[in-house]
């Protein structure tokens, strides 16, 4: 008597699938690994060394994802940014406290193992490890039959970095007096998405006919490793924020040690282009800096004799500019004037 025999396969689960994709990223990332010593892909965990030049190191760990932009990835059918997206929401994180980032792991979900659509998205995973100076070092593809919708998926990251001791970037840092400056954002970032989704949706605009929204859409978020780190070993770093879910206001005070305030004048913000197109699709002011990053990608605070060292540090697109001072207040961010939208 012959039985039909149930299978993984069957019930949409590829084995085979999975390990030709594991055996793609164990190739990709072993031509960008400097540190032979360890080979961690495929394995159970992965395993890598300390920075030996740091005396007192300390762990910082992170993890993050990129929101609704996924679906943004979906209907462009473009995946090659997001990856970058991922590691940049970790690791800008993970610097605010002065973190080296060392190594990287990422965790994709999706409803059927599509080779090219996910090696796409693991090429931007190393191109953004490759920015921060990181090691993809391993992670986690699920195959999610009736979990996920045809052809629908999600992201995370897992970053962790190292900082000695001494040099953790904490409130004490701040002072009365230090100037605040704003490092632009290359545009949305990966925050907000569900808001641009439903003002697409409502005005039933297709972006794959929109070569503007198109292109800023799926930019990928800066990452500011390189940067920032620079700025730490030369001791020209008091504090910083990673401006993400929250705006502005949200971000900068959990920086902001007690007794002090960020006092920001809003009307120094220099604006992007696709924020002024989405402040045009009846956001209120309030809104926008709740829900969006408005340009400023990253805040820094420093003291007033280093500003003129902090610039030459970056690309000139992204020139740190003074937004504020830290002064004396209970509330530790004071919001003045209103953003140009023109």
């Amino acid at each position: 008597m012959n039985k039909k025999l149930f299978t993984y396969k069957k019930s949409g689960v590829n084995i085979g699938a999975a390990d030709k994709f594991v055996n793609f990223i164990s190739k990709i990332s072993s031509k960008k690994r400097g540190n032979k010593k360890f080979k961690n892909i495929g394995g159970f965990g992965s395993i890598s060394d300390l920075p030996s030049n740091i005396k007192k190191p300390k762990i910082v760990a992170c993890t993050d994802g990129v929101g609704t932009k996924v679906e943004i990835a979906n209907l462009l059918d473009k995946y090659d940014t997001i990856g970058i997206d991922l590691v940049a929401m970790s690791v800008n994180d993970l610097i605010v406290q002065g973190a080296q980032p060392i190594l990287f792991l990422d965790y994709i979900s999706i409803n059927k193992i599509d080779l090219k659509k996910l090696k796409s998205i693991l090429k931007g995973i190393v191109k953004g490890c490759k920015i921060a100076n990181c090691e993809l070092v391993g992670g986690e593809t699920a195959e999610m039959p009736g979990t996920y919708e045809k052809g629908k998926f999600d992201i995370a990251g897992f970053a962790v970095g190292v900082v000695d001791e001494n040099k953790i970037l904490n409130k004490k840092r701040i002072k009365n007096g230090d100037l605040i400056l704003a490092v632009p954002s290359s545009g949305v970032h990966s925050n907000g998405y569900s808001l641009v989704r439903h003002i697409l949706d409502k005005k039933k605009i297709n972006i794959k006919k929109n070569i503007f929204l198109k292109n800023e859409l799926i930019r990928p978020t800066k990452i500011y490793v390189n940067e920032v780190l620079n700025l730490i070993k030369r001791k020209l770093l008091n504090g910083c924020a990673n401006i993400t879910g929250g705006g502005l206001s949200d971000n900068i005070k959990r920086v902001i040690p007690d007794g002090l305030c960020a006092d920001i004048y809003l009307d120094k913000i220099k604006t992007l282009k696709i924020f002024k197109w989405l402040k045009k699709n009846n956001v209120s002011d309030k809104e926008m800096l709740k829900t969006f990053n408005c340009g400023v990608g990253f805040c820094l605070i420093i003291s007033s004799k280093n500003f003129k060292k902090i610039n030459r540090f970056f690309p000139k697109e992204y020139k740190p500019y003074m937004i504020g001072k830290i002064i004396r207040g209970k509330n530790k961010v004071k919001m003045n004037a209103k953003i140009n939208w023109n």
